[in-house]
């Protein structure tokens, strides 16, 4: 016999919702908002910084570069306001987040979302903001994001020895994330550097940004035999997460590429030889280290055909086809200045197509996928 409740107790059941669903109502899909969106602004953003860079210009290109910067600067701005309500309203799973092996090394994206949005002001953003204020939106989030990716280099480490339980097979490329985001400062400061005072005050933020160089190359060497011995041995990575392959072309380009902004950057700065020592270095270093990514980009496209053999559907991994490759555009670029030579500029030219074609169709299926609500629904 089933005795049913009380006309009063039933009716405060019916009518009185718990927490979760209240809070899911004011603020709808924001529960499952990680921080791997961050990629988004970043894939966004360096179509932009490599677009206005390349060697053959189009008509209309530079045009063209800073309207995709502008949609840049927006989506980080929604997507901060956002990340800010997650923080707020769903504080239980923030935390669920950073104890999750697989999503907390998506928080280096934050940093490098900031910093790939500045260094796109004064290169485009100018020509819209003004010199002035592009340069001043650069200086505040090179700060920012600079200070974030510092701490998530530590941070997101330590979480992993500390806290996270994790096996030798899952051993992923996304563990680069974090210890990448300091080469995209390093990267990023050298175009500060003549807008600070002479002497000492350039001169550190140049040797700063070399100093960011190094810890992020020796952690990227220390990582990376641990994420190819997982291949070798455990075989290929599930299909959803095939695309991150190409997350190790981030540390590859964006190493050549800073590697050449300190060239840039060095004479006047930096007393001879040194000035002269950096463009030697950038050429010794970023011929062969692009080769290798030229390398990777091979074996990681190889593996993604398989994978979409296999029924790879869209997922938001695949925004890892387009930042990566875009660091290896500015990196050819710098190269070909350095060097002369007519075949790094086709190579640039070559990966901007690519990367223009990724990030059109990433952003297609990111916009489907919000506006059918599948993207922010729980994970099953």
């Amino acid at each position: 016999m089933v005795t049913a409740l009380p006309p009063s107790r039933t009716a405060s059941r019916a009518t009185a919702p718990s927490p979760l669903p209240e809070a899911a109502v004011r603020l709808p899909g924001v529960r499952h908002l990680g921080p791997n969106w961050y990629a988004c602004v970043m894939g966004t953003a360096v179509v932009a910084t490599a677009g206005v860079a390349l060697p053959h210009r189009l008509p209309g290109l530079r045009t063209a570069c800073t309207a995709v910067w502008a949609l840049a600067l927006v989506m980080l701005a929604v997507l901060l306001a956002a990340r800010a309500a997650h923080w707020l309203r769903h504080r239980d799973q923030a935390r669920a987040h950073l104890l999750d092996p697989a999503v907390a090394p998506f928080y280096g994206c934050l940093s490098m979302a900031l910093l790939a949005v500045g260094a796109g002001a004064p290169a485009v953003g100018a020509d819209w903001l003004g010199s002035g204020a592009a340069l001043a939106l650069d200086a505040v989030l090179f700060t920012l994001g600079t200070a974030i990716g510092l701490t998530a280099a530590v941070v997101v480490p330590y979480l992993m020895v500390v806290r996270h339980r994790i096996t030798a097979d899952q051993a992923s490329p996304v563990w680069l994330l974090p210890v990448v985001a300091p080469m995209v400062s390093a990267a990023a400061g050298p175009a500060l550097v003549p807008h600070l005072p002479a002497d000492q005050a350039q001169q550190t933020l140049l040797y700063a940004c070399c100093a960011m160089f190094g810890l992020s190359l020796l952690a990227t060497l220390v990582m990376l035999p641990v994420i190819f011995a997982r291949l070798v041995t455990a075989g290929p990575l599930p299909t959803a997460l095939t695309p991150t392959l190409f997350l190790v072309l981030g540390p590859l380009g964006q190493s050549t590429t800073a590697a050449g902004k300190f060239a840039d950057a060095a004479p006047g700065v930096l007393p001879a030889p040194l000035d002269r020592g950096f463009l030697v270095f950038a050429v010794l270093y970023g011929v062969p280290v692009l080769g290798f990514a030229l390398l990777w980009l091979a074996l990681a496209a190889a593996m993604v055909l398989r994978a979409r053999r296999h029924g790879m559907g869209f997922a938001m991994t695949w925004w890892a086809f387009t930042f990566p490759v875009g660091t290896c555009v500015t990196g050819a670029e710098g190269l070909a200045r350095h060097t002369g030579l007519a075949a790094y500029d086709w190579l640039a030219t070559g990966l901007f197509a690519a990367l223009v074609a990724a990030c059109a169709v990433a952003l297609t299926h990111t916009l489907r996928g919000l506006l059918n609500g599948s993207l922010l629904a729980a994970p099953r």
